[in-house]
């Protein structure tokens, strides 16, 4: 797998280069710039960067722009968003279920999460090494343990029987064309991970982005969560293990709701109350890259000089939306107008439903570079996530009601009462669809469920058959997305995911 040695290569070409060079100088000297694995390793700050290189990987899937961005594939996969972007073959291809191993979107996935996961074995490994004070060294091998965890969560939902590789691959390691591991292999070292992350000594909270004891514990509850549904079926002990993690983390009072929706997409509120863990961005240096992909196609309407229409919401699914939800109204988490580029004082109507809680006010109206982070973990997720495991477990008891209605009333709902548990559970689905869309997570809900909501009759059907407001109809392969052909053509011990 190219993507696990990547790192060795340099010192391998340097050492080709410098045995046919001739020059016995280079022999017999060292340049201590050029570092390798071996040499690296040696200071305190070598673990930092190293530990830092590992988030790197999580920005790469959000890049966007005509060709569309694989952040998009898992929202197409719903059935729940739109696009204009005709040039954005692999939008299309998911969103019409005509999917392929070909689409790049997959590939960016596999790629970048596997080198990412590369990154963090090669820190768990080194940095125990390191002299430096062991309070901090524990907190950096959590921060890897912990995003080594967050990568194989999202591929083992992605594409399922994945390789799993725990350490450094080298030219010479039998890993460098590994084969399939079992998913509940995969799933007991993400709960390993986090668990070893949990005694690291991180903090709850953490504003500079860096994971942080509160990120652990949510995933961790997400994981169990995943893990009592499909495809391991594991539960009510494990509805119960997530209910536990969760509460753990509402009960610590570390985190809150925003009081206004205008706050998800408020650069002063990265990185704190509601936002848990975010994929870190910062104006002028890593501007947030999905801006021109959620713009209406050629309205005119941001300082950006590309307006791509990559992705909307579909018009059925805002509809379904409760009678009265703030959520659904305008400039909440969508938008139908806006005012015009050239002319502030002038409004266009933007002919469709448009993703508002992304929208980056400053860049679009002036600075054309944003300073926007991506969610990845919110406190209203883990409310949600509390209140179905809760449900699950033991029924509604008040504590679930209180997670739910939280939610609820924000969007200034009635609040849910006197429900059976068949009743409050499809509620609380209810509410996970309308609060966390367009967030990377519906279609994670939809396959650990086997579960699709359906825009018409508000109600959920069964995965299998459910048919798109638009027309196609999800089969068994669509719970799964194909391995990259790249990959299968140049690993032999691969095997293609079924229908693929």
């Amino acid at each position: 797998m190219k993507t696990q040695i990547r790192k060795y290569i340099p010192a391998l070409l340097l050492a080709g280069a410098t045995w046919f060079s001739g020059c016995t100088k280079f022999l017999d000297e060292t340049d201590p710039s050029n570092f390798t694995v071996d040499n690296y390793f040696t200071k305190p700050e070598h673990a930092s960067s190293a530990v830092n290189s590992i988030y790197a990987s999580m920005r790469e899937p959000l890049v966007s722009g005509f060709g569309g961005g694989a952040w998009m594939m898992t929202e197409f996969a719903t059935g729940l968003a739109e696009t204009d972007l005709g040039q954005a073959v692999n939008s299309y291809f998911v969103k019409d279920l005509i999917n392929t191993s070909d689409n790049s979107y997959g590939y960016t996935y596999w790629n970048n999460y596997y080198r990412g996961i590369a990154n963090a074995n090669l820190a768990i490994e080194k940095i125990p090494g390191i002299r430096m004070d062991e309070a901090e060294r524990k907190k950096l091998l959590g921060e890897a343990r912990f995003l080594r965890a967050w990568y194989y969560f999202s591929l083992v939902r992605m594409f399922g029987h994945i390789p799993l590789i725990m350490k450094p691959v080298t030219l010479n390691s039998p890993d460098l064309r590994p084969s399939q591991a079992a998913v509940e292999d995969v799933y007991a070292a993400i709960v390993a991970d986090l668990k070893e992350a949990e005694v690291a000594g991180l903090p709850w909270t953490n504003p500079s982005g860096n994971a942080c004891l509160g990120a652990v514990k949510s995933l961790l509850a997400e994981v169990y969560l995943t893990m009592a549904g499909y495809p391991l079926q594991k539960g009510a002990a494990y509805y119960d293990l997530a209910a536990k993690k969760a509460e753990e983390v509402i009960d610590s009072r570390q985190f809150k709701l925003f009081t206004s929706y205008a706050d998800l997409h408020n650069p002063a509120k990265k990185n704190i109350e509601e936002n848990i863990f975010m994929i870190q961005y910062r104006t002028q240096i890593i501007p947030s890259s999905w801006q021109v992909s959620i713009i209406p196609y050629n309205k005119n309407i941001s300082a950006y000089s590309d307006e791509t229409g990559g992705i909307y919401a579909n018009i059925n699914f805002v509809k379904s939306f409760e009678s009265g939800d703030l959520r659904a109204k305008e400039k909440q988490f969508f938008f139908t107008t806006y005012t015009l580029e050239s002319d502030r004082t002038k409004t266009v109507d933007l002919g469709g439903y448009f993703i508002y809680k992304h929208f980056d006010e400053t860049a679009q109206t002036s600075t054309a570079n944003s300073d926007l982070n991506w969610p990845v973990i919110r406190y209203a997720s883990v409310l949600l996530t509390y209140a179905e495991a809760a449900n699950e477990a033991g029924g509604p008891a008040a504590k679930a009601y209180d997670a739910v209605n939280a939610i609820r009333q924000r969007a200034q709902l009635p609040l849910l009462s006197g429900l059976s548990k068949d009743q409050f559970r499809e509620a609380v689905w209810r509410e996970r669809w309308f609060e966390l869309c367009y967030e990377n997570t519906t279609w994670y809900d939809m396959v650990r469920l086997r579960k699709a909501f359906n825009v018409g009759a508000r109600q959920f059907d069964n995965y299998v058959g459910h048919k798109f407001s638009y027309g196609p109809v999800l089969s068994e392969k669509e719970l799964l997305f194909p391995i990259p052909t790249l990959e299968v053509k140049n690993n032999p011990n691969l095997k293609q995911n079924t229908g693929y």
